[in-house]
Order: structure tokens, then C-alpha cells, then sequence
């Protein structure tokens, strides 16, 4: 008797990001459908755009994961690291999935992974403001997954989460020197997350008889 497995639909919010994603699934041995889906940027295009696609029969009882690049708000947090939202059940799940493939297998060099607030902004957040937010709590920011959330919920996915790779810390803006280079360090982790978002996938849901 055959089975079939939910979709899994994989959110970012910029072109560069959808890239290093197909790059990663590429590289994959995926036995199930996977969509990357491109929203851009900031939360008003990700909600419209995630919304939309979820209509998509295809899409039905996906799993929906958003992802891409972060601000890191944390003492310490390095261009790399890898931010787990803590908005929901699957945050545990999925935070053991990317520690075993980034700190437990041949990927070990790459830095750590967090587990925390993934606050929202409509804005690029530098300097003042990105303290203010650490104050909060949160240990990390981006503009859309909030978003991305708030659609797939609405839309009734069951299984949502998102993980995020941080880009620039308070010691390493955006505006810096160093952008071009921390730039590539998070287009590299991204693309090499793809394999543990799709164990955290083939986890969390059952198939379909």
C-alpha cells in the first residue's frame, strides 16, 4: 500500500536567499515534494505571498518553514549562527535537527545554534534601536517571519517554524567592512541547513496512506 508525504514549503524573503535554498535542495536526496517559495522582502509582501500560495491544492497540509537571514541582537552572537524561533511547538524538533547537522557532524566549524524571540521589523534595525530590542528579549530580528506566520496560520498549516541565520551582529553591522564576507559565511550556513530542515520534515510528520 503506498503512502505519500505532506509537502514542505519553504519561505525566504530575498532572491539571494532563494538561491542558497535550491542550491541545498539541490544537493539533497529529498524523497518528498519541496517548494522554495521567494515573498519579497519586508512583512506586507511575505504575508500576501505566503498566503497565496498556500490556495495551491498541492500545498495541502504543508509543513511551512520560514527562513533566511537575521539581525542578531545577543551578546556574542557571531555572523553564522543560527536563530530557532521559540513561537510555537516545533521549535525544540527543529533546533535538535540543525545542532546535530551543524555542531555534531562534519559542519562542526560553524558556530552555534539559539533557541529564542525572533522579533519583528518593517526596517533594517542598526545601532540604538537593535539594543532596545535585545532589551525586550529577543535575541534575534527580521522583517518577515512574523509575517510568514501569521499567513500560514491563517491558511490552517499545522506544522509552522522558522530558523533564521544571522548576517550581522551589533559588533558586525551591516554597514561595515565586513559585510561582503559575513555576508557569504550566512549564504553558506543557509545552503547547508537544507538537509536539517528536511530531517526536521521527515520527523515531524506522518505519511499519508
Amino acid at each position: 500500500m503506498g503512502h505519500t508525504r505532506p509537502p514542505l514549503l519553504v519561505v525566504c524573503a530575498l532572491p539571494v536567499e532563494r538561491f542558497a535554498l535550491r542550491r541545498g535542495v539541490a544537493r539533497s536526496t529529498a524523497d518528498h515534494p519541496v517548494t522554495v517559495l521567494h515573498t519579497g522582502m519586508g512583512p506586507k509582501a511575505a504575508e500576501g505571498a505566503v498566503a497565496q500560495a498556500l490556495k495551491d491544492p498541492a500545498l495541502h497540509g504543508a509543513s511551512v518553514l520560514t527562513t533566511g537571514f537575521c539581525a542578531g541582537l545577543a551578546p556574542g552572537m557571531r555572523p553564522g549562527d543560527v536563530v530557532v524561533s521559540d513561537d510555537g511547538h516545533e521549535s525544540a524538533a527543529l533546533a535538535a535537527a540543525l545542532k546535530t547537522a551543524l555542531q555534531d557532524g562534519p559542519r562542526r566549524r560553524y558556530p552555534a545554534v539559539h533557541t529564542g524571540t525572533l522579533a519583528e521589523s518593517d526596517h533594517v534595525v542598526r545601532g540604538a534601536e537593535r539594543s532596545a530590542l535585545a532589551a525586550t528579549g529577543a535575541i534575534a530580528v527580521d522583517m518577515e517571519s512574523a509575517a510568514m506566520r501569521r499567513a500560514a496560520l491563517a491558511a490552517g498549516a499545522c506544522r509552522i517554524a522558522a530558523a533564521r541565520v544571522v548576517v550581522d551582529t551589533p559588533e558586525f553591522e551591516l554597514v561595515r567592512v565586513g559585510t561582503l564576507r559575513t555576508g557569504i559565511i550566512a549564504f553558506r550556513v543557509l545552503r547547508d541547513l537544507v538537509p536539517a530542515f528536511l530531517d526536521w520534515h521527515r520527523t515531524t510528520t506522518l505519511p499519508r496512506r
